[in-house]
């Protein structure tokens, strides 16, 4: 198929988020008097909702402080945690490269906050280069803000959602759209094929290839 938008999954996929997030999650859980957490089990759940991040640290049983704990999180990551950020090689210059072409347009589907999303995506000076930002919260799955991207008539149903976690391939397939996982990020190869995604790119360099491909169909 080819596709006339690439929607892009920003945590993981954009950028690599991690010390932000997991320093952010630790100053949460120490502020509520939970104990820190080790990266590594922290970096198994970047780019899953906030509120599932804590349920999986600590139980079905934080449910009830889980919004005071997503308060604190948020309270350090916007202010210091969404810097902790560095763009993956490779990937700013092909957003620049698809944005220059002008044959596809470009957008951001995250479980961030838009403001958040906003913030970061500025922060790379890559904002202008997005028709639209889709930011999500607590409580909002990814496969609501694809259907509603699509019902506004934002997208259409040839574009392609690019994620390196399962919730961003099964909110694409949800919605009858074509998804594309990205081995970079935090899910893990299994997770991902299990979604059944129509492309598997191992490194930032095989969006090119992709790319390629879609020139090669419209010629």
């Amino acid at each position: 198929m080819q596709h006339d938008c690439l929607i892009f999954d920003l945590d993981g996929t954009i950028s690599d988020p991690g010390p932000g997030i997991i320093r952010s999650i630790n100053f949460a859980l120490i502020e509520q008097g939970h104990k820190a957490r080790p990266d590594e089990e922290i970096g198994a759940l970047i780019g899953l909702p906030l509120d599932e991040m804590f349920e999986r640290l600590l139980g079905d049983s934080v449910r009830q402080e889980s919004s005071t704990l997503v308060g604190k999180y948020r309270e350090r990551y916007i202010s210091v945690g969404y810097r902790e950020n560095t763009l993956y090689d490779g990937v700013e210059a092909f957003l620049k490269l698809v944005h220059q072409e002008a044959e596809q347009r470009l957008g951001v589907c995250t479980s961030k906050r838009v403001d958040v999303a906003e913030k970061i995506l500025e922060l790379f000076e890559l904002r202008p280069l997005f028709d639209f930002v889709s930011g999500g919260d607590i409580g909002i799955e990814k496969s609501s803000q694809l259907k509603q991207l699509l019902e506004s008539g934002s997208i259409t149903d040839r574009s392609l959602m690019i994620g390196d976690r399962f919730i961003d391939l099964a909110a694409a397939h949800h919605n009858g759209l074509e998804a594309a996982a990205v081995l970079w990020g935090y899910g893990s190869r299994q997770e991902l094929e299990k979604e059944n995604p129509q492309y598997l790119l191992e490194c930032p360099a095989q969006l090119n290839a992709l790319q390629r491909e879609q020139k090669n169909n419209r010629s």
